[in-house]
């Protein structure tokens, strides 16, 4: 067993929905193992991005004037800077790459799975939608490989927690199918953690079909599954418990994704696909960059030893083309 350092109570704070709730849970199981006798106190905050649902997702941070775009961070960090929590728990694709100087990334947990999702109201995934049928999604990195890969299909902007973005497709016809990140419908219970059969069904919406869309031909965003645990700086208390239940692997992985995203200078919004595997002892990273306008995207790849994150992330922005 972990010991645990001095400070007997540690407050967690967290978004209010549905996904980042059941977050917070992980993180505090994982830590309530590790430190039995320390005292876990939730924290519920709402963020920017929950509030302004009136304005696509990708317009918040402008019409906020959050020019980092961490829209779904800004209140959990004034909650830290404020000593009013210890850990922020994040989905951790929703992190900027760049933080202020007050805080820092402390550790990730174990990835869930990286994938997107296109959900249907038929059977049969992309291939099988019809021109101009609609598809929601509030991430211009899914539109645009969307975009790209089906340019005969009509984007339409999807606001709203994931069981809410799961009723609008079941209950309206604004949508003929939506995207949604696998790690979220895995981790809420929608869907097994590993695909069961060629034609899966959302749980509970049995009239919703599910295509788990391959990373090599779908590119994730960077962090996409991963859960993230923001503390300040100077907290070297929180700083431990956080690295003590933190995921080595996953922490390799995702360090060389942000890094890629650091120097390309994009954030959380940008259109831009990169994922890793692991591969015994390497670390193997792609990446798909789309332009600001139309065209199609840069690509670039690189593998090298896991133990050297940011060089591999500096090799692979040097490799696009």
């Amino acid at each position: 067993m972990t010991q645990s350092p001095s400070s007997p109570t540690l407050v967690i704070g967290t978004r209010g929905s549905d996904l980042a709730l059941v977050q917070a849970t992980a993180t505090e199981t994982l830590l309530a193992r590790a430190f039995p006798n320390l005292t876990l106190i939730r924290s519920i905050i709402k963020t920017t991005g929950d509030r302004r649902t009136d304005v696509a997702l990708n317009e918040v941070a402008k019409v906020e004037g959050i020019f980092d775009k961490g829209v779904f961070i800004k209140e959990l960090e004034q909650a830290l800077d404020s000593a009013d929590i210890d850990i922020a728990v994040h989905s951790l694709k929703d992190l900027p790459t760049v933080l202020d100087e007050r805080f820092c990334l402390a550790a990730v947990l174990e990835r869930a799975p990286v994938r997107d999702a296109l959900v249907s109201r038929k059977h049969g995934g992309l291939d099988a939608l019809p021109p101009g049928a609609r598809v929601g999604t509030s991430s211009v990195r899914r539109a645009r490989q969307i975009a790209w890969l089906r340019p005969d299909l009509s984007l339409v902007d999807l606001r709203g927690n994931v069981p809410t973005r799961l009723r609008k497709l079941a209950e309206t016809q604004t949508y003929d199918a939506i995207l949604l990140a696998e790690a979220g419908l895995v981790r809420l219970g929608y869907l097994p953690a590993t695909a069961a059969a060629d034609a899966e069904t959302i749980t509970g919406l049995p009239g919703l079909h599910v295509q788990r869309l391959d990373e090599s031909e779908f590119f994730p965003a960077a962090g996409q599954g991963a859960i993230g645990l923001e503390i300040r700086n100077d907290d070297a208390p929180s700083r431990a418990y956080a690295q003590a239940i933190g995921h080595r692997p996953t922490w390799l992985r995702v360090t060389a994704e942000r890094e890629f995203l650091r120097l390309l200078d994009a954030g959380c919004h940008t259109p831009v696909g990169v994922f890793s595997t692991l591969v015994g002892d390497e670390l193997h990273l792609q990446a798909r960059v789309f332009p600001e306008t139309d065209g199609p995207p840069r690509t670039g790849a690189s593998r090298g030893p896991c133990a050297d994150p940011l060089t591999l992330a500096h090799n692979l922005f040097q490799s696009l083309s």
